[in-house]
Parts: structure tokens; C-alpha cells; sequence
């Protein structure tokens, strides 16, 4: 199948679940002019535990649909289908699909800023399992960084995302995973003084973070980062930029229960949701 379109259209944000509605809504604050068409598949969620292959297959499914739908920009706002997904749809699909399209990730925005703030070298990843089990916040920086010596300390948190969907992110239990995290990264090394929050879930836990995290210590929310990024490109390239249509309207879709879906959307985005079920399958 290939995609011709050349009518403008929504920009695309994708992700597993939910937490890809915190990039939106600092994309929707840094870019209120153009339309949006956000799809969440939370039917197929968590894809942190997924194997790479599932990922990248799920992955690929949404980015077609997007492509269907006219989109000639699309956001992957998850660090896992970024991690284990974007580089071979990038390198293998797009060419043969759609070589005028792009497809962009969370991760290295978010790697383009670690130079500016860490001062000691050493960086702690806080994501889901299978984001933090590929090494693609490693890689990055040891490919943005060449001779920089950074070290990079990850650590898989499992229990965050389950705490946000919960509503438990106010709560004791909130307060028991993060303090319990925060001790374990900073005891395999102290002298971490900047941490990345590898999953677009764990803004909703920020006031835990940095009540526990050392004095000292950045704490990265992507958010702000992948927003000014995504104005930076397309200032850059705007062969991409005129066919992102503009009228400041945003679309909720979901592969699960609408009706589970909107109101949990709305505590990530602070206003009303309204979504729509698709199927990707």
C-alpha cells in the first residue's frame, strides 16, 4: 500500500495508552495552531512488557492508520514504541510506504538536552521495563555524546504506570515506589545529578520525584522538550509544515471503551475528552 496524499491534516500523536496525552498537551500549548489527531492503544496496553517484535508490529499498525487518516506527520509520544519501533520504520517502512512521511520520537529530543544540564557525567533513565531493557537512552547518548564519557544508570520502575492509571499518583503507595526507585538508582551511583523520565506516564507522579529525589538533581520531563523540538523541525522543514493543517482541533482516538478512555484523558490533558474506538487490527 502506498500513501499519495497531499491534502494538509491532522499531526498524528500515538502511544500505547494514555501516557502520550501529557506530549500533546505541551505540544497543543507550544503549537495551538495546528490540528491534532491523537490515538491511544489502550485495548493492546502496556507495551512495556511487550516483546520487541509485538512492539514494533503494533506500532506499524498505528502509524498506517495515521497514514490512512491523511497524516503526514506523526509523533510516536511513547518511549517504548520509540525505542524498539521507530528506527526501522524510519529506515525500512517509510522508503517503501511513504518516503514523503515522517515519523518522529521522544527519545532524541530528549538526549539533545542531557548536555546542557549534567555536570558529573552521570544520568539516571526512570521507564518501563522494555524501554529501559533495550538501551536506546544508552545508545543515544553514547551517539550524540562521542567522548563525553557518560555514564548512564537505568532503571525500570513497573509499578509507576499501574499507580498513575489507578489514580493512586496522590496516594501512599505512590510514595512507597517512588521513594523505593529513587533509593535504588542513586545507590547504584550517588553522583547522578540528572534523570530522565523515560515514560510519558511519570509527569503525573513529578510532585512524588522531586520529593525524593537528592538535592541537586535535574529531573527531565519530556513534554517541554519534545514540544519545543517538534516547533524547532518544523520551522526547519517546511516541506513537512504546510501540509499540517491548521484550526487548532484536536480528535481523541482509542482502541478500547470509549467511555473508560475519555475520563482517565482528561485528568492527563485537563479538559474534556471526547474519543472515538478504532480498530488497528
Amino acid at each position: 500500500m502506498k500513501f499519495n496524499d497531499i491534502q494538509a491534516a491532522p499531526i498524528g500523536v500515538f502511544d500505547s495508552g494514555f501516557g502520550g496525552l501529557t506530549i500533546l498537551r505541551d505540544i497543543r500549548r507550544a503549537l495551538p495552531q495546528y490540528d491534532y489527531l491523537f490515538l491511544g492503544d489502550n485495548a493492546r496496553a502496556p507495551y512495556g512488557t511487550r516483546s520487541r517484535d509485538l512492539v514494533y508490529r503494533f506500532t506499524l499498525q498505528a502509524v498506517k492508520y495515521f497514514f490512512e487518516q491523511g497524516c503526514h506527520l506523526v509523533i510516536l509520544a511513547c518511549n517504548t514504541a520509540s525505542a524498539e519501533a521507530l528506527r526501522t520504520i524510519q529506515q525500512n517502512d517509510l522508503p517503501r510506504l511513504a518516503p514523503d512521511r515522517r515519523v518522529l520520537g521522544v527519545i532524541r529530543p530528549t538526549v539533545e538536552c542531557v548536555g546542557q544540564l549534567t555536570h558529573t557525567g552521570n544520568i539516571g533513565i526512570f521507564g518501563t521495563p522494555g524501554t529501559i531493557a533495550s538501551n536506546s537512552y544508552n545508545i543515544e547518548i553514547a551517539t550524540h555524546y562521542p567522548g563525553r564519557g557518560f555514564n548512564v544508570y537505568g532503571h525500570a520502575c513497573p509499578m509507576w504506570v499501574p499507580l498513575v492509571e489507578n489514580r493512586e499518583s496522590a496516594g501512599d503507595g505512590a510514595d512507597y515506589f517512588v521513594k523505593k526507585d529513587i533509593h535504588q538508582l542513586m545507590t547504584v551511583c550517588p553522583d547522578i545529578d540528572t534523570i530522565i523520565l523515560a515514560c510519558t506516564h511519570y509527569p503525573l507522579l513529578i510532585d512524588k520525584i522531586k520529593q525524593y529525589v537528592p538535592a541537586g538533581v535535574s529531573v527531565l520531563q519530556q513534554g517541554p522538550i519534545v514540544a519545543d523540538s517538534l516547533a524547532d523541525y518544523l520551522r526547519r522543514h517546511p516541506e513537512v509544515e504546510r501540509y499540517c493543517r491548521r484550526g487548532g482541533n484536536c480528535q481523541y482516538l482509542t482502541t478500547e471503551d470509549p467511555e473508560h478512555f475519555s475520563p482517565m484523558a482528561s485528568i492527563f490533558v485537563n479538559e474534556p475528552v471526547e474519543a472515538q474506538r478504532v480498530s488497528l487490527s
